[in-house]
């Protein structure tokens, strides 16, 4: 398998003692090179993340010429050398630019060209790593009642609910690259021990009606927690049906009633555990960037206990309010890219709280174009670990 940028980069800096990675990253940051990198980018960063944040701000291309050149400054001059021979073989190797992007909301903002979008794709591929035994043991012993109760794997009866609208009545918003957003997650839900509900191609209506039916399932009395997981176009609280158009503006789900649905009042089943809600669609049709420049009355009932009505929900959307959410049309959305890499990678020894902020690091540090995913409506009052494999 050929090197990408970054395994170059990391080579090079990887050769450098501990001194002269230290005064690399000194002449990083006072370089002058515009956009600038600042001081805190660069502190308490090991070299593969350094080497990510000269692609992410630089481009490929200039990363490479402008590591040789620091290189150089501080007197490495063999590992400049030997770097850029490693690049003149990767220019060489002239690699397929990257398919193109889409946005999932039905406005045509501007789309960033294929040199706009992250140096370092998702890897969804990458296999699930399996909780231990002994982990799990420690956990509980340490932390006791501050995490969800998570039953036996013999006994439980996980659901989580997946809905995917792909083809659209208008076949200009046909969301490309979604299937493998679809395959990607339903591989993750069953590795983490969940039975998949699969809905495609749904109105608003029928969104609804999946998840009210959803809700009521059975099996919710004998679970621990579910994920709902929605990939569609959407608008600022509303999730687009797939009859959604200029002649039909009200074929929509209200994301509040995902939340409603599945509250205490309507699904008593998951009261108290936990309710994990992704949902993958624009909010908007603007982008997520800007520049900056430097220069009570109590009725008590004699029978009966007061629940909270909404309780232990944790949401992750794709972006923020009023922004659009990138999707490239090979590969899928990048937030469902990064999300089942995190959660591969890091799901059998971190609660699902770090998992989402380590999903919205991953997004921290693009350049030009801006998609920052945002946690939503967290009620979660203990730490909910997903234990996988166990």
């Amino acid at each position: 398998m050929s090197k990408s940028v970054w395994d170059i980069l990391l080579e090079a800096l990887e050769d450098l003692d501990s001194e002269q990675f230290k005064k690399f990253t000194a002449k990083l940051t006072d370089s002058g090179l515009q956009p600038r990198v600042r001081r805190g980018a660069v502190e308490g960063k090991d070299r593969g993340d350094v080497a990510r944040l000269l692609i992410e701000t630089y481009t490929e291309k200039r990363a490479l010429e402008i590591t040789a050149q620091l290189l150089r400054t501080i007197g490495a001059n063999q590992i400049a050398e030997d770097l850029e021979q490693e690049a003149a073989d990767f220019v060489r190797q002239a690699p397929q630019p990257e398919p193109p992007l889409q946005s999932d909301v039905t406005t045509d903002p501007e789309i960033p060209s294929a040199g706009d979008s992250p140096t370092l794709p998702p890897n969804p591929n990458s296999a699930l790593i399996h909780c231990t035994p002994q982990f799990k043991e420690n956990v509980l012993r340490e932390k006791g009642k501050e995490i969800y109760h998570v039953l036996d794997k013999g006994t439980r009866k996980r659901l989580a609910l997946l809905i995917n609208n792909v083809e659209f009545d208008n076949a200009n918003l046909r969301r490309n690259g979604a299937q493998i957003d679809e395959e990607n997650m339903e591989t993750l839900l069953r590795g983490l021990g969940y039975d998949v509900v699969k809905h495609t191609n749904l109105s608003g209506r029928e969104m609804d009606e999946a998840i009210r039916s959803f809700a009521g399932r059975s099996e919710h009395a004998e679970s621990d927690s579910t994920f709902v997981v929605i990939m569609s176009h959407g608008k600022k609280d509303k999730i687009l049906g797939v009859h959604h158009g200029p002649d039909n503006d009200k074929d929509f789900l209200p994301v509040d009633n995902i939340y409603t649905h599945l509250n205490t009042a309507n699904c008593p089943a998951l009261r108290d555990k936990p309710k994990v809600i992704l949902i993958q669609a624009c909010r908007g049709d603007r982008h997520g960037r800007v520049w900056v420049s430097d220069s009570e009355s109590d009725d008590m009932e004699i029978d009966g206990v007061w629940e909270h009505k909404e309780k232990d929900f944790v949401s992750l959307f794709s972006c923020t309010p009023d922004t659009v959410s990138f999707r490239n049309v090979e590969n899928g959305a990048y937030f469902i890219g990064f999300l089942v890499e995190v959660f591969n990678a890091n799901a059998h020894k971190d609660h699902i709280e770090e998992l989402f902020r380590q999903v919205m690091r991953r997004f921290e540090n693009f350049r030009r174009f801006r998609q920052m995913v945002s946690k939503d409506r967290i009620s979660l009052t203990k730490l909910f670990y997903l234990f996988p494999g166990l």
